[in-house]
């Protein structure tokens, strides 16, 4: 169990990290992280550093997709959470 709360603070973090580099790519205008990578850390647990990371950074927020998904893909990670923790 150790190991997947490990787990789970390093995906948040890459999530947090990934956003604030986007945004200074996006700055320089230079090569950018790929929306489905964003989208992808995030399904992967990383949802809360990814939350964190769009409204730290202010990056992403003006888009639908990013201040629907997230929250979405959050409330259903917390859904099944809660699903199997009562198995």
């Amino acid at each position: 169990m150790d190991l997947f709360f490990y787990y789970l603070i390093a995906v948040n973090v890459l999530g947090f990290s990934l956003f604030g580099i986007d945004k200074s790519r996006a700055r320089r205008h230079t090569w950018r992280i790929p929306e489905k990578t964003l989208f992808a850390v995030a399904l992967l647990g990383g949802s809360i550093g990814c939350l964190a990371g769009m409204y730290t950074f202010r990056h992403k927020t003006k888009h639908p997709s990013f201040t629907i998904g997230l929250p979405l893909i959050l409330a259903l990670q917390c859904f099944l959470a809660y699903w199997i923790s009562i198995q």
